[in-house]
């Protein structure tokens, strides 16, 4: 196998926000038609779970024209790929292209498993005259083996971006149910490991195939972000509109993030750190909490 050498450059580029990633079939064209109205952040062409075995061939054939069809919303492309070595390799094989800008890994269990599959995709970019390093990868967090390895898989490559529990495969794998108090440990774990690396933190304290409860979802998913986590995978067009809006700052937040930022401005002309406003202490965490505010909300520039 050809050296993985990752070029410095490509392997910086900044991952937008990923509020809300919507799993799509990629064997259904009706499927894939309609999700470009869903207003999702992302959408994930599904070679997995959502398509039967004698489905998978079909769907790797219609890749080309399913990411034609969802590239022109804007929203990210991704391709979540199987488990298995000869599916994983047809997968490969069928998702590098052009306007693919992640693959979504399931069962990720290893930081040399996710090194492997990184080595084979700059191969494939690399015979395409594709750039290498472009294709990012989310690492689905779904075995309780994978949790004492958290940390070297956040960090396996350059090319991840993002790690998410998978909730309903986790819970099957320690023989549970996908309820609040055996998530919550884990989920924690993803959100510490990946803000450690640097990478986006998604999912909820939850049951994802609970799309029905809005107002459950609702108060999960704001939950979830003022834990810290930045979007969550959605297999349900209704949950788009839902995550979009819980993890995005409100109006309220937006005011106050200016107001601190504005403040901090006068008190750096006069020499202090550290001011009040409002009647509460501002200081270096603070800051960094209206910053990122601030950068979450599309309309908005940093101008600090």
């Amino acid at each position: 196998m050809i050296k993985d050498t990752f070029p410095a450059a490509v392997s910086a580029l900044p991952v937008q926000r990923w509020r809300s990633l919507l799993f799509v079939p990629a064997h259904v064209p009706r499927f894939v038609e309609t999700a470009r109205q869903r207003g999702a952040d992302g959408l994930i062409l599904d070679l997995e779970d959502s398509v039967p075995q004698d489905e998978k061939d079909g769907a790797r054939r219609q890749l080309p024209q399913s990411v034609a069809k969802v590239t022109r919303t804007g929203a990210f492309v991704l391709v979540r790929v199987n488990r298995g070595l000869r599916a994983l390799a047809a997968d490969l094989n069928a998702a590098v292209m052009v306007g693919v800008d992640a693959l979504v890994l399931p069962k990720t269990e290893s930081a040399e498993w996710v090194a492997e599959i990184a080595s084979a995709v700059s191969e494939l970019e690399r015979e395409r005259n594709l750039p290498v390093g472009r294709i990012r990868f989310l690492a689905q967090i779904e075995t309780p083996g994978a949790l004492p390895r958290l940390a070297t898989i956040a960090s396996a490559h350059p090319r991840m971006a993002a790690l998410a529990l998978g909730p309903e495969d986790f819970s099957a794998a320690v023989g549970g149910s996908p309820e609040f108090d055996l998530l919550l440990a884990p989920n924690l774990a993803v959100l510490f490991a990946a803000r450690t690396a640097g990478l986006l933190p998604l999912g909820f304290i939850g049951s994802i195939a609970e799309f029905s409860d809005t107002h459950k979802l609702r108060e999960s998913a704001a939950h979830a972000r003022r834990l810290g986590f930045a979007g969550a995978l959605a297999i349900h067009p209704a949950q788009v509109a839902i995550f979009n809006e819980a993890f995005s700052p409100s109006p309220q937040e937006l005011e106050w993030a200016r107001r601190v930022l504005a403040a901090e401005k006068d008190a750096t002309a006069q020499g202090r750190g550290a001011f009040a406003m409002d009647g509460k202490m501002v200081d270096p965490p603070v800051l960094r909490r209206a910053r990122e505010i601030i950068a979450a909300d599309p309309g908005a520039e940093l101008a600090v």
